[in-house]
C-alpha cells in the first residue's frame, strides 16, 4: 500500500541531508573533497527520513494552496486542537487542556527561548548523557551552565543513574531538567516505573521540566510511550514538546506543539515570542494528525524490519560491535568501541574510507566516544549498500592493522 522502497533523488532541492553535510558534519565548505562524489555517498546521517511524505499529508496542502493567499497566520481553529489531541489520546491515551497549546517553528528554537524565559543567569540546565547536543546548545546560546548526569551503560543497554542524577538535581542552582523522552540517540523507551522515579525526584527539587517528546511516535511495535505529562498531570512547571515533524518527515516545515502549563510563563511566551506559523505547516500537520495514522503504522512496519536486518548484519560482519535494537526512533546507536580508539573521527574514517556520512559519538555531548548513530529511515536497499560498506570499511582496517604489526 506504501512503497517505502521508492528511492527520491533529494539532491538540488537546498536538503540538509544532501546539501549541507560538508558545513554540519565537518564545518568545511564545498572545497572539501572525499574519493567519492557527492551522489556516490550512502547517507544516514541527519535525522530526517528517506521516505515520501505520505498523500493525505500532501493533500492537505494542496487543499490550502488553493486558498491562494498566504498571509499572516497564527493557529487561530480549534479543529488543529482537536486533531492534535486526538491523537495523543489514541496514541497515548493522553490528554490536555486547548488552553496549554502554543506554536513553535520547532522544538530546538522553543528550547532555546524556554532556557531563557524559565532560567537566570546563574543557575545551570541539566540533562542526561549522552545527549543531543542542542540541549547543551540551549544552555550555551543563553550563558547558562550546563550539568551532564551520564547514563549507566553495561552491555549496550542504557538506564538512568537514579542516585548521580538526585544529587545533580539537589543543587540549588539547577534549575532546569531538559528530558528526552523517549531518548535520542539510545533510543530507549522510559519505562513508567522510571518515569515515577524522575517525577519523585524533580518535585522533590521543583526543578523545571522541559520534556522533549520528538520521537513519542516512531517506536517499535512493542513499545509504548508514555508522556512526562501523563506520569505528573498536575505538576506546573512542567513543558511537553511534541511534533509531526520526524514522524511525517516534515522536519522543513518548522512546526511543533509546545504544551506549557504555567500561565506565568505562558503568558511571557506569547509576549515575547514571534507567533506566527506557517499556513502551509498548519494543513500539513493537521491532515498528518486527521488522516496519517494507517501510514505511521505501516511505517513502523518497515521500520522494525529495518533494524532486525541492522542487528543480524552487523552480528555477522561485526561481530565485536555492540548494538541492541532502539526501542523508539528511526536511529541505531552502534559501539564500535572495540574496533577503534576512543579519539577516532568516525564520520571522517566513514565518509573517506566507506562512502558513508553519518554522525559519530563526538556529536552527543559526552559519555558518546566511539559510538555511531545511524539513520535507518531509508528503503533497505539502502540501508544494505551503507551496512555493507561500514563492515568493510572497518575489516579493511583491522586487516591493514593486523599486516602492519
Amino acid at each position: 500500500m506504501y512503497n517505502f522502497d521508492e528511492i527520491i533523488d533529494r539532491r538540488h532541492t537546498n536538503a540538509m541531508n544532501t546539501d549541507g553535510f560538508r558545513s554540519y558534519i565537518f564545518h568545511a565548505d564545498d572545497s572539501m573533497t572525499f574519493p567519492y562524489k557527492d551522489e556516490e555517498f550512502i547517507r544516514m546521517w541527519v535525522a530526517d527520513m528517506e521516505f515520501a511524505t505520505p498523500d493525505v499529508v500532501i493533500d492537505g496542502i494542496r487543499e490550502r494552496l488553493d486558498k491562494r493567499i498566504f498571509g499572516y497566520t497564527r493557529v487561530f481553529e480549534k479543529s488543529y486542537f482537536d486533531a492534535f489531541a486526538a491523537w495523543c489520546k489514541r496514541r497515548y491515551d493522553w490528554t490536555f487542556e486547548r488552553e496549554e497549546l502554543v506554536m513553535s517553528n520547532g522544538v530546538i528554537p522553543a528550547l532555546y527561548e524556554l532556557v531563557d524565559y524559565i532560567t537566570k543567569p546563574d543557575e545551570k540546565v541539566l540533562f542526561l548523557t549522552p545527549s543531543y547536543a542542542y540541549f547543551k546548545y540551549a544552555a550555551d546560546v543563553n550563558h547558562r551552565d550546563y550539568v551532564c548526569s551520564d547514563l549507566l551503560y553495561e552491555d549496550g543497554r542504557y538506564s538512568i543513574d537514579f542516585e548521580d542524577f538526585e544529587k545533580k538535581a539537589a543543587d540549588e542552582k539547577t534549575t532546569i531538567f531538559i528530558f528526552c523522552n523517549p531518548h535520542n540517540p539510545s533510543g530507549r523507551v522510559w519505562k513508567e516505573e522510571e518515569l515515577k522515579k524522575l517525577a519523585e525526584i524533580i518535585e522533590k527539587n521543583n526543578l523545571w521540566v522541559i520534556s522533549d517528546e520528538i520521537h513519542c511516535d516512531l517506536l517499535r511495535k512493542d513499545q509504548q510511550h508514555i508522556p512526562l505529562g501523563k506520569v505528573m498531570p498536575t505538576y506546573q512547571c512542567l513543558v511537553t514538546a511534541m511534533t509531526p515533524s520526524k514522524t511525517f518527515n516534515l522536519a522543513g516545515m518548522m512546526i511543533s506543539n509546545i504544551l506549557i502549563r504555567d500561565e506565568e510563563l505562558k503568558e511571557i511566551w506569547l509576549n515575547r515570542h514571534y507567533n506566527f506559523d506557517h499556513p502551509l505547516s498548519i494543513a500539513a500537520a493537521q491532515a498528518a494528525y486527521e488522516k496519517g495514522y494507517d501510514w505511521v503504522e505501516a511505517l513502523r512496519d518497515y521500520l522494525d524490519e529495518n533494524f532486525r536486518f541492522t542487528k543480524e548484519y552487523l552480528a555477522e560482519h561485526l561481530p565485536k560491535a555492540k548494538f541492541h535494537i532502539s526501542e523508539a526512533t528511526y536511529l541505531a546507536w552502534v559501539d564500535l568501541n572495540e574496533y577503534f580508539e576512543p579519539d577516532e573521527h568516525l564520520p571522517m574514517f566513514f565518509a573517506y574510507k566507506a562512502g558513508v556520512l553519518l554522525e559519530g559519538g563526538n556529536m552527543f555531548v559526552q559519555h558518546s566516544d566511539g559510538f555511531i548513530r545511524l539513520n535507518l529511515a531509508c528503503p533497505k536497499s539502502v540501508l544494505a549498500e551503507g551496512l555493507k560498506r561500514i563492515c568493510e570499511a572497518v575489516n579493511t582496517k583491522h586487516t591493514e592493522k593486523y599486516l602492519g604489526e
